[in-house]
């Protein structure tokens, strides 16, 4: 008897939202040729509307849109359940991109950009996403500097209480806590939390100081998450009561500069 092959894994909905119908032809081609099944909207209450009409596995969204901008539309994907977004952005401007990953938004590609090196980045979040549905088979809680955190609950928390991370602060924390006191480059950390070998690597710089602003007890005088000149950054568990008598999360006096 011959045993009838599994069906195919079902191809994962794209949404992809620009006023550019050039940009929007280009991305939409480039992932329909990759499997993904795509979606395409202009502004941004047609965006909400086909995601409510068609749920997407991802969104690929430009922050600039007529009516309704990206951010916006962000922040109501994202009251709908957890969706992943890779942000577009035509400025270069860094606060941009931090208001893109406040509001929720997984990666961001600055324009102009790659089309093969988005739909890698997308495949890359969805990936990253589905590791996080499924959860680990197992992970104990890991202890740093004040900070807890649960690998399997997907939660983290600190003598304030629980904090609220992105998908990806809360990956590149895991990675400095299970590696207290090694220093890694911006490109090493890149292929560890965001599994490039490629990219942008002020995408790690623009992490890192959001994460400092939600972990550390003064952003601008880290003591937890420190710059290593020349080399990049590292993880200092200073624990309560450390040998200088400061209590952890106080600042001291030497002032860390961010790259």
């Amino acid at each position: 008897m011959t045993v009838p092959p599994p069906p195919p894994a079902p191809s994962r909905r794209v949404l992809v939202v620009d006023d550019d119908p050039t940009v929007t032809e280009v991305v939409a081609g480039y992932l329909d040729r990759a499997g993904f099944v795509v979606d395409r909207a202009a502004d941004g209450p047609e965006a909400l509307a086909r995601a409510r009409q068609a749920p997407p596995d991802l969104v690929v969204l430009d922050l600039m849109l007529p009516g309704l901008d990206g951010l916006e539309v962000c922040r109501r994907l994202r009251e709908s359940g957890p969706v992943p977004v890779v942000m577009l952005t035509a400025r270069g401007d860094e606060e941009d991109r931090v208001l893109g990953l406040e509001v929720g938004a997984d990666d961001y590609v600055t324009k102009p950009f790659s089309p093969r090196e988005l739909v890698l980045r997308v495949a890359s979040v969805l990936r990253r996403a589905a590791a996080v549905r499924q959860g680990p088979a197992a992970g104990p809680l890991l202890h740093g500097g004040g900070i807890t955190l649960d690998p399997v609950a997907r939660s983290v928390r600190d003598a304030r209480g629980p904090l609220s991370l992105t998908l990806r602060e809360f990956d590149l924390l895991a990675h400095f806590l299970r590696h207290p006191g090694r220093a890694f480059g911006r490109a090493e950390l890149m292929s560890a939390v965001w599994g490039w070998d490629f990219g942008d690597l002020s995408t790690v710089t623009v992490h890192v100081r959001r994460l400092r602003h939600k972990v550390e007890a003064d952003p601008a005088r880290p003591r937890l998450i420190v710059t290593v000149w020349g080399v990049g950054y590292r993880f200092d568990g200073i624990p309560d009561g450390a040998a200088d008598g400061t209590p952890a999360g106080a600042p001291r006096g030497a002032r860390e500069e961010e790259d």
